[in-house]
């Protein structure tokens, strides 16, 4: 297996090093190298795949991945290991303000870290994880809003900012100065699904708008007046602009008169500053995340329609959870008769076309579209060869040393817990293989534990579904793989892997962008040079500040907005933040 030169004393030599770091950045920057579209072949530049390669001189690089004239590293600010967002007052409705940060802690489950490795080691690779934002148009019909009164959690207070709030993330980004333990340049983003909520039309632009850059309207159906059950005058529902006293303001929740019109205006991104990469999950290929790909036609209708439903009740709630959470109505049958039978009760509101379902097909296209390259790679991961072959998993060069795979994880059948098909986990064996040279980190949406749905997926249902613990022993298999970087269970989690042969690989699970304490993760690879890697990861909050104003009403303020009222959300649980052991880490395990 190939190494990164070790750590010149010189300065000579440290600026081949610096120069060495900046090549591979460049080389990632340009996505030259994307290695299969999971089809099981190496792609050739295409119309779609990559312009003609321009010189080292003429790729874009951004700022914050240039290599530094100076030493940046270690570094703590603008990270959780200098603060993190936490109550100022301790009882009611909490204010936030600036906490204390949370400590790097060192894991050695899979191997012992040697003294004096912080002098040898060399960076392989830094990249950023975002996971689970979802993007919501809060107005859509077919929302499940109502299912708030049997569980309070099925509806948040601050959904209606998802979007602004995920513009602070890419602020916050763009800000960093580099890795902070290593200081090497960062690679790329890597979104690792629920990149949208409902699977419309609508959240894909935004998403697409807020890695890539723009101007959007977070919007739908009426173009001046938001429509949905945050003014629809009902107690279950925070109604901010209202001075009804609702449930959410009977526990401390403000009136912030101007709330809604402000939450449905034009916000602006300025895009990443570095390369990204997309992996989808369930709500980005599912209706509503659990209805499969065959879903009942009613609900396309439905979806794009002027009818609303606020409002059942709390028997009608949980049958239709339990039906959900049971996968007892794959293709949406039983939600077609159920909004069928509450059709009386439902609500008008403006019809608009953009709230239609996208398809995988859509899904692809839309990062293909030239308007969201973006700092690129060209498809940001996907290239034509996905198109053709119906596929969304695909791998890719990071650096010299490191490839990455991005799986598909969501089982068409329906469903939002996840498996892979055979023809895709023989891909993985094969990528694997062919690249055993090479470290390798896996994206997914799924993590192991939630890959237990193996419903036959519509398009092949003939093919066998494999679950995450078939997942884990395949990767074991290889000496190459380090890490499984994933999300969907919206918690902070890290699990080490070992097998019976000694090899071992980290699951390294990341909390949501949606649910507090709304965290993206970087990591960072580095070989100690002696016969060990470390696996750093160092969790950031948005670039929103942690204080508040109430009569701040602007994209940064609602961005604050949307981190305390998602700490003060009903039922929010503070554990998704996990325990130390699962935020700052160093993670060290031996060579292959």
């Amino acid at each position: 297996m190939s190494r990164i030169r070790s750590v010149a004393t010189s300065a000579a030599q440290k600026g081949r090093e610096a120069l060495e770091i900046n090549r591979r950045s460049v080389l990632a920057a340009a996505g030259a190298v994307s290695l299969s579209a999971g089809v099981g072949y190496a792609l050739r530049p295409t119309d779609s795949q990559a312009a003609p390669a321009a010189t080292e001189e003429q790729q874009p690089v951004a700022e914050s991945r240039k290599a530094p004239a100076a030493p940046l590293a270690p570094y703590t600010k603008g990270t959780t290991l200098a603060s993190v967002a936490a109550p100022r007052n301790s009882s009611g409705y909490r204010r936030l303000g600036d906490g204390a940060g949370w400590k790097r802690v060192l894991r050695s489950d899979l191997a012992a870290a040697k003294s004096g490795r912080e002098n040898r080691r060399t960076a392989l690779a830094a990249f950023v994880q975002f996971t689970d934002l979802h993007l919501m148009d809060v107005q859509h019909p077919l929302r499940l809003e109502y299912v708030r009164v049997h569980d309070r959690h099925a509806w948040r207070p601050h959904e209606a900012l998802t979007v602004p709030g995920a513009i602070s993330l890419v602020e916050r980004v763009n800000a960093l100065r580099g890795a902070p333990v290593t200081g090497s340049p960062l690679h790329f983003v890597m979104t690792t699904g629920d990149n949208t909520d409902n699977n419309a039309h609508s959240e894909l632009e935004w998403f697409m708008k807020v890695m890539s850059g723009g101007r959007m309207s977070p919007n739908t159906g009426d173009p001046k007046h938001y429509q949905g059950v945050q003014n629809s005058g009902l107690k279950l529902f925070w109604q901010p602009d209202s001075t009804v006293r609702d449930a959410d303001k009977a526990v401390g929740f403000p009136h912030l008169a101007g709330f809604l019109a402000a939450a449905i205006r034009e916000v602006r991104s300025p895009g990443l500053n570095l390369p990204w990469y997309s992996t989808g999950g369930n709500h980005d290929a599912l209706p509503l995340g659990c209805y499969g790909s065959h879903a009942d036609p009613y609900l396309t209708a439905a979806a794009i329609g002027g009818k609303k439903l606020m409002s059942v009740t709390d028997a009608d709630a949980k049958k239709l959870q339990d039906s959900i959470r049971k996968a007892q109505d794959p293709k949406g049958s039983g939600y077609r008769d159920f909004l069928k039978a509450h059709a009386r009760s439902m609500r008008s509101v403006t019809p608009d076309e953009k709230r239609a379902p996208y398809t995988p097909a859509d899904y692809l296209k839309a990062h293909l579209d030239p308007a969201y390259q973006g700092l690129g790679p060209v498809g940001h991961g996907y290239s034509s060869a996905n198109v053709d072959a119906g596929t969304q998993y695909y791998a890719f060069r990071i650096s010299d040393d490191v490839i990455g795979i991005s799986l598909d994880t969501t089982d068409a059948g329906g469903h939002y817990d996840g498996s892979i098909g055979t023809a895709q986990l023989n891909w993985l064996d094969k990528t694997l293989t062919e690249n055993k040279d090479s470290y390798a980190v896996v994206f997914s949406h799924h993590t192991s534990q939630s890959m237990t749905n193996t419903r036959p997926d519509p398009a092949h249902p003939g093919e066998r579904r494999h679950t995450g613990a078939e997942v884990v022993a395949l990767l074991n298999r290889h000496a190459n793989v380090l890490a499984w970087v994933n999300g969907h269970i919206h918690r902070n989690l890290i699990t080490p892997h070992t097998a019976s042969n000694g090899r071992s690989f980290w699951e390294i699970t990341t909390a949501s962008h949606v649910d507090y304490p709304h965290l993206a993760r970087i990591v960072e690879l580095v070989d100690n040079k002696d016969g060990t890697i470390s696996l750093f990861t160092t969790l950031i909050e948005s670039a929103a500040p942690h204080r508040t104003d109430f009569t701040d009403l602007s994209q940064t303020g609602l961005a604050a907005l949307y981190r305390e009222l998602a700490f003060n959300a009903p039922g929010a649980s503070k554990a998704l933040a996990g325990n130390p052991v699962d935020r700052n880490t160093e993670l060290v395990l031996k060579k292959g």
